[in-house]
């Protein structure tokens, strides 16, 4: 087995590229997100990536001014985050992946398309069979070191804005939480609305918040309405199967 084999396993270094071409240098991309993210990320600031991936909301946080702490457990995308970040001393690294608990866990990881690789069994349970995921197949399994927001908070400092992308553990990263930041973004799919609906219940015990979503992989503009947690779980639970994914972000109001 040569060098690169062993940093790339089969069908991995494409599934990266593939990624690479499609979230990276991208100048209309890249200035979508730069007006989606810049009323929540301040110059100066710092921001969390938390399932970083190969890195696009990085690089918007950065372009902004601020401060990342990156976070993602998969050593290929890992990989590529150093290689594209190693040189920016304000880009901190963090090999880990986020839950309620510090710890480790079994990770399922799809080779072929990184981006849905996660820690939740009843991610991958709901994805089987899907319409729309069929040819999705979590083919590897890894161990990885578990961390906390509470934790990355006590070693980086409190974050102006976290972004949470990890694939049907969205309420167990939040619940490691227990002070609120300014404000947040997470994922949700209409494959699996439990882990989005349980975020919107806990969120008050945090506070008070305002929220607002955008639908789809590549909508980078939010919808004009804002409304608080319970509107927010009621819009979920009522959108069709085919609106398939997008983000809450929610405001912090002291």
């Amino acid at each position: 087995m040569s060098h690169r084999s062993a940093l790339w396993p089969p069908g991995t270094a494409a599934a990266i590229g593939r990624s690479l071409r499609l979230y990276r240098g991208r100048p209309e991309r890249d200035a979508a997100l730069d007006r989606l993210y810049a009323p929540f990320v301040p110059s100066g600031g710092l921001a969390f990536d938390v399932g970083a991936h190969v890195g696009d909301r990085t690089a918007c946080f950065r372009r902004l001014g601020a401060r990342v702490v990156a976070v993602d457990p998969q050593p290929s995308c890992l990989r590529a985050l150093r290689l594209l970040h190693r040189r920016d001393p304000g880009v901190t690294l963090v090999g880990a992946a986020v839950d309620a608990a510090p710890g480790q866990a079994r990770m399922r990881l799809n080779t072929a398309n990184p981006t849905v690789s996660t820690l939740s069994g009843d991610f991958v349970d709901a994805a089987r069979g899907a319409r729309g995921w069929q040819d999705q197949v979590w083919d590897r399994e890894t161990v990885v070191t578990v961390t906390t927001l509470d934790a990355l908070v006590a070693a980086h400092g409190r974050p102006d804005f976290v972004k949470i992308d990890v694939e049907g553990l969205e309420d167990r990263v939040l619940s490691g939480l227990s002070a609120p930041v300014p404000a947040l973004s997470f994922e949700f799919t209409t494959l699996d609305r439990g882990p989005a609906l349980r975020v919107l219940a806990a969120l008050p015990a945090l506070g008070r918040w305002r929220l607002s979503l955008t639908l789809g992989d590549e909508a980078h503009a939010l919808d004009a309405e804002w409304t608080d947690p319970p509107g927010m779980a009621a819009r979920i639970a009522t959108l069709p199967d085919a609106a398939n994914s997008g983000d809450v972000y929610a405001v912090w109001e002291p």
